[in-house]
């Protein structure tokens, strides 16, 4: 099988799976909605939803690590310049990377949180749930919002600029898919500023906005290039 054929497919496969965990988590803990509800509610409907909702994270967890590979082999498969290539490589394994240690902490931390939150009683009861509540916040703060969106779409973004600009300077995909994914890295590195500044608190409502459309524009942009490799 070559280089190309296995690129395409992981270009294909990827954000298919992507989108599919990512639906399940919406309809199965209207994710990303509830991350704006509090942490009591958060934390009892995670743990209503018990090993099945665990399981739904851990996919999502995969298809984040699967683009280690991704983007690796579609750095080989376009050909670019030395330079171009290894810098895609480099930024897309760290994107993957952040991404995934934003998203550990559900599948291993939040189950945890959710049980000691549920199962506190007795006269300590709110005392440890102020707890809990302390040690969520500060994780979906940590590892949410600072490493997995704002430093997981700002990498994406950069590491989608260079991709398309490998296309660009290559004869073996449309020139216009490249000009396409300069769009697409300009809006995601755009929606890494959601908190960022004197929007750190309560967000920035356009990049609220922005971020969900540029993630189905680049999941279909992902596509487009792996259907380009596998064709003749």
């Amino acid at each position: 099988m070559s280089i190309d054929v296995v690129a395409g497919l992981l270009l294909i496969v990827v954000p298919v799976a992507f989108n599919l965990a990512f639906f399940e988590l919406g309809r199965a803990f209207d994710y990303p909605n509830i991350l704006r509800e509090s942490p009591d509610t958060i934390l009892r409907k995670f743990d209503a939803g018990s090993s099945g909702l665990i399981l739904r994270w851990e996919a999502l967890l995969l298809s984040a690590l699967a683009m280690l590979p991704l983007v690796a082999v579609t750095a080989v498969a376009i050909g670019a310049s030395p330079a171009l290539s290894v810098a895609a490589v480099v930024v897309g394994s760290a994107a993957a990377l952040v991404q995934v240690l934003g998203l550990v902490r559900w599948p291993f931390a939040v189950p945890e949180l959710a049980r000691r939150y549920v199962a506190a009683d007795g006269p300590d009861a709110a005392a440890i749930r102020v707890q809990v509540e302390v040690i969520f916040g500060t994780l979906h703060r940590l590892l949410g919002v600072g490493i997995g969106e704002h430093l997981g779409y700002l990498l994406t973004g950069v590491w989608t600029l260079l991709v398309g600009a490998s296309i660009v300077t290559t004869s073996g995909l449309p020139v216009w898919l490249g000009g396409i994914g300069g769009l697409i890295g300009i809006a995601l590195m755009l929606g890494s500023l959601e908190f960022v500044g004197p929007n750190e608190r309560d967000g920035w409502a356009f990049a609220e906005t922005l971020v969900p459309i540029a993630y189905i524009a680049w999941s279909v942009w992902l596509i487009a290039i792996g259907i380009g490799l596998l064709l003749p």
